[in-house]
């Protein structure tokens, strides 16, 4: 790593876990600040200023899906990885809209969680390429630059991965983008029939972006490959 150290805010009450994340993520030349309850995470949060933050979801004062929203009203861009033990979908669909830009099961390889935090930053620093700063769909404007999405007059927060995704799909508006070609290029993984990261955060994005999410008119479905960006509802069939 070049210039000055990027933080990271570990958040987890176990402490052989923060000791081995700890470890490792120095040795990647990451600076670590560590807490074991929420409302220490929040502190450091303030006076730390990280550069990304990994949560876990049980914490013995306040859980992480409390602990991550408080950290979006501190900061509403810095990126959000949260661990869990729960396989449930339900469980990460729940982080997801808490605030979360990503998730992690335990157990977990360490190599794995280091690959998504670099992965973040990897795709913080890139160009945006082609896919324009500023653009609408219907009556949302959304801008890429300021991470906002603005309807009547309402504005909302777009997450990392949320603009990662809408930059991807606005670079190729109008052609079908594969859920693989997506997770390999914005998180860094390779895809698996399991894994619905992306279908999560299309989930998201609609609630933002569309006047009804569940007959999406934008970010359509393709199925059986992934989704595509129209900027003007073509009568598609799509879920």
């Amino acid at each position: 790593m070049t210039g000055a150290k990027k933080t990271i805010l570990l958040v987890d009450d176990e402490p052989h876990i923060v000791m081995g994340l700890r470890d490792a993520f120095e040795f990647e030349g990451f600076r670590v600040a560590s807490a074991g309850k929420g409302r220490d995470a929040l502190a450091l949060a303030r006076t730390e200023h990280p550069d990304a933050v990994i949560l876990d979801l049980m914490l013995p004062d306040i859980n992480g899906y409390a602990v991550c929203e408080e950290l979006r009203k501190i900061n509403p861009v810095v990126p959000i990885i949260m661990l869990t033990a729960r396989s449930q979908e339900a469980d990460k669909v729940r982080g997801l809209d808490s605030g979360a830009d990503d998730y992690v099961t335990k157990p977990f390889g360490v190599n794995e969680l280091i690959a998504r935090v670099r992965a973040i930053f990897r795709r913080a620093t890139r160009a945006t390429g082609t896919a324009a700063e500023r653009f609408v769909l219907g009556d949302v404007t959304v801008d890429l630059a300021m991470q906002t999405v603005n309807a009547q007059g309402r504005e909302q927060m777009l997450s990392f991965y949320e603009v990662e995704i809408l930059k991807m799909l606005s670079e190729r508006a109008g052609q079908p983008v594969s859920r693989e070609d997506i997770l390999t290029k914005i998180w860094g993984l390779e895809s698996a029939p399991t894994n619905r990261t992306v279908d999560n955060f299309i989930v998201k994005l609609r609630k933002k972006v569309e006047r009804s999410p569940d007959k999406p008119q934008h970010i359509l479905t393709v199925y059986g490959f992934g989704y595509k960006l129209v900027h003007e509802g073509v009568g598609e069939k799509s879920q």
